[in-house]
């Protein structure tokens, strides 16, 4: 407790890559002379605080230099741009499309086509950077909710959902190919609402949106 607590909050909350290898590594360490009574106390303690101080050497260090904090934090990396999903950077953080989902839900944005920008941090949050929406006027009647359910995620149909929306999957392959994509592989998401938007988002170019007659708006 009082290394953790020397180490700092950090080790508390979210942790760098390097915070957390150590971390893990001193509670592998303190188990060994808990587990043989004949290894003496200071067996453990020595390690432990060795690693506690190269953690906080090189918090120091990081805070320093902004070399040393690229290369043991890494950086941050946009995972949805201007031009909608960022299919290259998504490869480079080893990110799917159910993580990127996953994620900003639980953030409060089921919808990927509001997020104007989500930046993958180096702990591994996601920040998100929602599209400015238009203030609605005392003439605009409330609209209901609407929740986006995925038809076409990295490469997969899930059929389960087109069933659900009552859309055939010739459907939206004819959706794809009226904008030029005729072979599905070049889409890496594509998910749709209950009013029938088809929000569409390729590998590597700007995402869109389509709107499509569709009978099982009522079903989710």
């Amino acid at each position: 407790m009082v290394v953790m607590r020397l180490m700092g909050k950090r080790q508390l909350g979210e942790m760098q890559p390097f915070e957390l290898v150590i971390t893990l590594i001193i509670a592998e360490v303190a188990c060994i002379p808990m587990n043989d009574p004949y290894i003496p106390f200071y067996y453990g303690l020595i390690p432990i605080v060795t690693l506690a101080t190269l953690s906080v050497v090189l918090s120091l260090i990081s805070r320093k230099s902004m070399r040393a904090r690229r290369l043991l934090a890494g950086k941050s990396m946009l995972a949805i741009d201007k031009d909608g999903i960022n299919y290259e950077n998504m490869k480079k953080m080893n990110l799917n499309m159910d993580d990127l989902i996953e994620t900003t839900k639980t953030n409060g944005y089921p919808d990927l086509s509001q997020i104007a920008y989500a930046i993958v941090e180096t702990n591994g949050k996601i920040s998100v950077v929602e599209k400015p929406q238009l203030k609605p006027t005392n003439s605009e009647t409330e609209k209901d909710a609407l929740m986006p359910i995925p038809l076409f995620v990295d490469g997969y149909w899930e059929n389960e959902n087109l069933r659900k929306a009552g859309v055939k999957k010739e459907t939206i392959e004819n959706a794809f190919k009226e904008r030029g994509f005729s072979n599905s592989k070049k889409i890496l998401y594509a998910d749709i609402r209950q009013d029938g938007v088809l929000f569409i988002s390729p590998k590597n170019e700007k995402d869109f949106i389509l709107t499509l007659e569709i009978e099982g708006g009522q079903n989710w």
